[in-house]
């Protein structure tokens, strides 16, 4: 027997023959999240909302930092993503720090620091860092995230958003 497999070992040597590849296993749940905040930071930095959006469901809601309370679904959203850009003149970035990622069988979450910086149309720089969470549904083996969170700290006593922070 050793001998067989020897020689067929010698032969695919001699003939150049390879080995069926063996098929690359999916990315864990886990890993797929990441790639999925991946995909819409290069976006966001593109200000492509096409690309931005088509991470979210349509049934999305979103708490962002902006009025109004809420944005109920798709179309509200993409709306929001549209009004944000329009406010920058040429592109942003995203610095992503402390991601936190947990997945379950359906259900997704990431949370992370987020730092956005550009230069506003009227020539001012901007410069903030949000606290960000999103969460997952898996259907059909895709997932698609239902829920942003954005936010930042308030000064209660001032009544106003505290945007000075820095991690």
């Amino acid at each position: 027997m050793k001998n067989i497999l020897a020689a067929a070992l010698a032969a695919l040597v001699c003939t150049g023959a390879q080995a069926a590849p063996q098929p690359t296993p999916p990315p864990s749940d886990q890993a797929r999240i990441r790639q999925i905040l991946e995909h819409w930071r290069v976006a966001f930095e593109k200000k492509d909302v096409a690309a931005v959006m088509s991470i979210y469901s349509h049934d999305v809601i979103a708490y962002d930092i902006v009025p109004p309370l809420q944005y109920v679904g798709y179309e509200a959203y993409r709306r929001d993503y549209q009004d944000f850009f329009a406010q920058y003149t040429g592109p942003l970035r995203v610095e992503m720090r402390s991601v936190h990622v947990a997945t379950g069988d359906t259900v997704a979450v990431a949370f992370m620091l987020e730092r956005v910086t550009g230069t506003l149309k009227s020539g001012e720089p901007s410069d903030i860092w949000l606290r960000a969470t999103q969460t997952y549904r898996k259907a059909d083996g895709r997932w698609l995230a239902v829920h942003d969170h954005i936010s930042v700290p308030a000064d209660l006593a001032a009544g106003k958003a505290a945007l000075d922070l820095k991690p």
